[in-house]
């Protein structure tokens, strides 16, 4: 079992806490284990008992911060009703993160395959969770008959789409307006 697969220590779930709120403001590939150190005030040593190389460390960075994400996301639909106020506060929630986090911190996760498919894993998460909440509005007859499923994967082409950005190269959107323009979209095509 590595590092990253152990129950943490209070104090090592703090540093990758850390960790994580300097690298979603500033990137993480143009740092080194040793400016992580000094930054941090921690020794490698204790770098290396959250991973073992400096890329299982950008991928623990990045799990972090998408369970982040979800935990922000999902308190967000709290109290929300209705099929159609869920689905655009859910992607509007997604929105609001991407905007908070770095232009520099979004480019790394593209850059390398193991962070890029970390964020991958979470759209598909995202988009399994549009499908639900679209099942859930035919069901209840709030929304339009349509194929949640279907839905759900045209949701999610476009958010594969958003985090490549190839939407931004096309529409020069960034990652969070991409998602609330998806947000008005969706729920108009599925209300009206």
């Amino acid at each position: 079992m590595t590092a990253a697969r152990t129950r943490r220590t209070a104090r090592q779930q703090q540093l990758l806490d850390r960790l994580v709120d300097l690298c979603e403001a500033e990137g993480f590939a143009g740092f080194t284990l040793d400016d992580l150190t000094v930054r941090l005030g921690c020794s490698k040593t204790t770098l290396y008992s959250l991973a073992g190389s400096k890329l299982e460390l950008a991928v623990e960075i990045v799990r972090a911060s998408f369970r982040r994400a979800t935990d922000l996301v999902e308190a967000r639909l709290d109290g929300v009703e209705g099929a159609g106020p869920l689905i655009d506060t859910y992607l509007r929630a997604v929105a609001d993160r991407l905007q908070s986090l770095s232009v520099a911190f979004l480019a790394d996760i593209a850059a390398f395959p193991a962070t890029d498919a970390v964020y991958r894993r979470n759209t598909e998460a995202a988009a399994d969770r549009i499908r639900q909440l679209v099942s859930e509005g035919v069901a209840s007859g709030e929304l339009r008959q349509v194929h949640a499923g279907f839905v759900a994967e045209m949701v999610a082409a476009t958010m594969f789409d958003i985090q490549r950005g190839r939407l931004f190269e096309r529409l020069e959107l960034s990652d969070a307006e991409a998602y609330a323009e998806l947000a008005d979209f969706v729920v108009q095509a599925l209300t009206d």
